[in-house]
């Protein structure tokens, strides 16, 4: 599989670049030498765990709110899927409210609390058309979670919002498969994905100098992207 770089001159999604240089500025996305999840040597690393103070966390949901609600998906309630999600689905409600669009939110614990409401699940019923809020899709495992857990409480699982589409192969019995897992959850499982950046995005940005080490950083990306990456 050949992937290439974008094309000089090719035009850029503002909140893209903004949120890729947001994510740097943050130290939440970094650049040198990373073992993934699915044992790769990947030359950068998103960690949405980084957005780690009240102002992060803040402008995180304010660009989580405007792609979403630029990507026209419909929903009826956010659900945060434990751990990373359950903040990031939080902040998006929030910022959603402050919007004018008030809905209902809800998370789920890994364990089940035997006391008090018990369950797994904590805030609104889920019901409904259910947007899944994540930081990354790697292989789409929490996805098919989240699926799982609202299916069985009766509702309808809609939708994924994410930080960062690495746009890259998932892996399955731990063997490279020819689609990416925001393709999986898309094509397989039938739900609409929109992400506020993409691996495309992050060239452009390193192709424009937008790192400290720009040349060198884009062209360990572009290799990565070339071996493992999908259209």
């Amino acid at each position: 599989m050949s992937i290439q770089d974008p094309l000089p001159g090719a035009v850029a999604d503002p909140l893209a670049q903004d949120f890729v240089a947001f994510a740097v500025e943050c130290g939440v996305l970094r650049f040198g030498e990373f073992k993934t999840k699915a044992g790769r040597m990947s030359p950068y690393f998103f960690n949405a765990g980084l957005f780690d103070d009240g102002a992060r966390l803040m402008r995180l949901a304010e660009f989580y709110a405007q792609r979403l609600l630029a990507s026209g998906i419909e929903f009826d309630m956010v659900f945060g899927p434990a751990y990373k999600g359950i903040p990031l689905g939080a902040a998006l409600a929030v910022e959603l409210a402050r919007r004018g669009r008030n809905v209902p939110f809800a998370y789920n614990r890994k364990e089940a609390k035997d006391h008090g409401e018990g369950g797994t699940l904590v805030g609104a019923p889920l019901k409904g058309r259910v947007l899944i809020v994540d930081d990354v899709m790697s292989a789409g495992t929490a996805a098919r979670e989240s699926i799982a857990i609202i299916e069985a409480a009766g509702a309808k699982p809609h939708a994924v919002c994410i930080a960062l589409d690495r746009q890259e192969m998932a892996t399955e019995n731990g063997q490279d498969v020819p689609y990416s897992a925001v393709q999986y959850v898309q094509n397989r499982l039938g739900l609409h994905v929109c992400a506020i950046a993409r691996l495309s995005d992050l060239m452009q940005f390193l192709a424009q100098g937008g790192s400290a080490n720009s040349a060198e950083d884009h062209q360990r990306v572009l290799a990565y992207r070339q071996r493992y990456g999908v259209e």
